[in-house]
C-alpha cells in the first residue's frame, strides 16, 4: 500500500529522506540493505544454493580465448540440466555469476538454454559491468559495495567454476580459497579451475608451496578441468553426496577449533 503524503509542514521520516540515506552517516543502513534486499529476493524465489561461475568480462566469443565463452555456456547448460533432474523436489545448484559480459554472460546464457533460472550479482562500475540479458529478471541484483556482493557469492555457493580472468576473477577465487583454507565456512566448496594451461601460466601454485606460503595440502582445495564433460563430472562427484539432502537456507561461518 502506498504511504499517504505527509501533511503540509510535516517533517519527513528519516528513511524517506534521500539526503539522509545517501549521506556518510547512513552508510551502515545502505550496507545492511545490500544484505536484507538480496535475502528477501532469494527467499521469495526459493533459492538455497548455487554454483558460481567466475571469469573475465572482457572475454568475447570471437576473441583470442573465445573458446572459453562457448565452453562456459556449455558447462552451465549441463549443470542446469543435471540440477533440474534431481529428485529432491527443489531447484538446486542455480548458476550464479557477476551478471556482466564475457564468461558471466556465457554462464547465464547456458543456464537459460537449459530452461533454468539463473542469478546475476551486478555491481556498478565505470566500465565493463553491464547486466547481461540472460539473467532471470527477479534474480538480477545490483550492488554498490564489493564486499556485500562477495558475501552473497560465498553465502550460497556449493561449488565454483573459475574460467580465465583478471584481477576481479583472481580476487574472487582467492577469497573463496582463503575461506576454505582457514576453514571459516562450515561446509566445503569444491573449486574447479577451468583451463589448466591458463591457470598454470598465471599462478604458480607449486612455487607458493616451495616457498612455504601455502601447504601442499592446500593444492587439494581445487581441481583442473579442460572440457565441459569433465567439469560436470567433477561437480557431480563432489556434490552427489548432498544432492538429495535438503539444504539449510544459508551457509554459516564458523570459528575453527583445534583438531
Amino acid at each position: 500500500m502506498k504511504r499517504a503524503a505527509p501533511p503540509t509542514g510535516h517533517r519527513r521520516l528519516a528513511y524517506e529522506s534521500e539526503d539522509f540515506i545517501e549521506s556518510d552517516d547512513a552508510r551502515p543502513l545502505r550496507i545492511l540493505a545490500e544484505y536484507i534486499a538480496p535475502l528477501r529476493s532469494f527467499r521469495r524465489a526459493g533459492v538455497k544454493d548455487t554454483i558460481v561461475f567466475f571469469g573475465s568480462a572482457r572475454l568475447s566469443p570471437d576473441g583470442p580465448l573465445g573458446r572459453y565463452y562457448a565452453e562456459a555456456r556449455e558447462v552451465a547448460r549441463l549443470v542446469t540440466e543435471w540440477s533440474k533432474n534431481l529428485s529432491s523436489g527443489e531447484h538446486r545448484y542455480i548458476v550464479c555469476t557477476g551478471g556482466g559480459g564475457g564468461i558471466m554472460e556465457a554462464a547465464n546464457r547456458g543456464a537459460s538454454d537449459a530452461g533454468g533460472r539463473t542469478i546475476g550479482l551486478n555491481i556498478g562500475l565505470p566500465q565493463e559491468q553491464r547486466p547481461n540479458p540472460f539473467v532471470t529478471r527477479e534474480l538480477s541484483l545490483e550492488f554498490h559495495y564489493f564486499f556485500m556482493r562477495k558475501l552473497w557469492f560465498a553465502h550460497l555457493a556449493r561449488a565454483l567454476v573459475v574460467f580465465p580472468g583478471g584481477f576481479g576473477t583472481l580476487d574472487e577465487l582467492t577469497e573463496i580459497l582463503t575461506l576454505a583454507q582457514t576453514r571459516k565456512l562450515d561446509r566445503k566448496i569444491p573449486v574447479v579451475l577451468y583451463g589448466s594451461s591458463y591457470w598454470n601460466e598465471v599462478i604458480n601454485f607449486d612455487a607458493l608451496v616451495r616457498h612455504g606460503m601455502i601447504s601442499a595440502e592446500d593444492l587439494r582445495l581445487f581441481q583442473y578441468a579442460n572440457d565441459p564433460a569433465t567439469a560436470l563430472a567433477m561437480l557431480k562427484t563432489a556434490l552427489s553426496a548432498e544432492s538429495e539432502v535438503p539444504t539449510r537456507a544459508f551457509a554459516r561461518s564458523r570459528t575453527p577449533t583445534d583438531d
